[in-house]
C-alpha cells in the first residue's frame, strides 16, 4: 500500500518562494513513478511535473516557464517540489501522487495514489 503526505504549503506573497514536500511509503519510489498537481478552486486538476520510475530528468507543464523543479530523496523517501517567482495563479490544493505506468503521464488517470494535498496560497 501506497502512502503519500504532503506538507510545506501555506500563504506567500507574490515573487516569494515555497518548498513542498512528499513523504512516501518505503520502496515507493523503486516501484512508481511520482508527480505533481495543482486544483485551484472551480477548475480540474492539472499536471505540474512528473519524474519516471526509472529516474531522468523530471517533465513540466509548458505553463511554469522554469520556476518549479522537481526532486527526491530516496533514502528519506520524500518527494520535493521546489516553487520560485510564485504567482497569484500558483495558488492552489497540490497533490502528489505515484504511478505505476512508465515515463512521466500527464494525466491524473494515470496516477492510482494520491496524498491529501497542501494549500499553497500567493497573494498579490
Amino acid at each position: 500500500q501506497v502512502q503519500l503526505v504532503e506538507s510545506g504549503g501555506g500563504l506567500v506573497q507574490a515573487g516569494g518562494s515555497l518548498r513542498l514536500s512528499c513523504a512516501a511509503s518505503e520502496r515507493t519510489f523503486e516501484n512508481y513513478g511520482m508527480g505533481w498537481f495543482r486544483q485551484a478552486p472551480g477548475k480540474e486538476r492539472e499536471f505540474v511535473t512528473a519524474i519516471s520510475r526509472t529516474g531522468g530528468n523530471a517533465y513540466y507543464t509548458d505553463s511554469l516557464e522554469g520556476r518549479f523543479t522537481l526532486s527526491k530523496h530516496g533514502a528519506k523517501n520524500t518527494l520535493y517540489l521546489q516553487m520560485n517567482s510564485l504567482k497569484p495563479e500558483d495558488t492552489a490544493v497540490y497533490y502528489c501522487a505515484a504511478t505505476a505506468a512508465y515515463g512521466t503521464p500527464i494525466y491524473a488517470s494515470s496516477y492510482a495514489y494520491w496524498g491529501q494535498g497542501t494549500q499553497v496560497t500567493v497573494s498579490s
